[in-house]
């Protein structure tokens, strides 16, 4: 449930928010926040609309090549958009401390493509991979 825009605390994007870890509901990794979408109210306030996460997230914070490399690779690797990062919007947040809980699963928000796609395309295909050892 979100907090009416009235009602959300005031909040330090880069101390409080940025590389925080996000959990879900059951207290698993989603990620990290590696960005956030910002929207201006009519008063000039900006709020914060969602959490942007992953390799397509983290590039432009990245310094010069470093970050244009980041983004291309993972966006030809994933086969989206280099502005398509992975997005959890606000609303499906439940409180901000240490880390950032959602009030839901983490099925929920669908930030597993790029790690499944490396699962199956490059982990499963290398010589050994997933046979019993025995």
């Amino acid at each position: 449930m979100s907090t009416p825009a009235s009602r959300r605390p005031e909040l330090d994007a880069l101390h409080q928010l940025l590389d925080r870890q996000i959990l879900d509901n059951d207290g698993l990794m989603v990620g990290k926040v590696d960005d956030v979408e910002l929207e201006e109210r009519e008063d000039g306030r900006l709020v914060v609309t969602a959490f942007l996460t992953g390799p397509g997230a983290l590039g432009p914070r990245l310094a010069g090549a470093w970050g244009s490399i980041t983004v291309r690779t993972w966006s030809r690797l994933s086969g989206r958009a280099p502005e398509d990062c992975t997005r959890i919007g606000y609303g499906a947040v439940s409180s901000i401390n240490t880390a950032i809980h959602l009030g839901v699963s983490r099925s929920s928000v669908a930030v597993d493509g790029f790690e499944t796609w490396v699962r199956t395309r490059l982990i499963a295909a290398l010589p050994g991979a997933g046979k019993d050892p025995s």
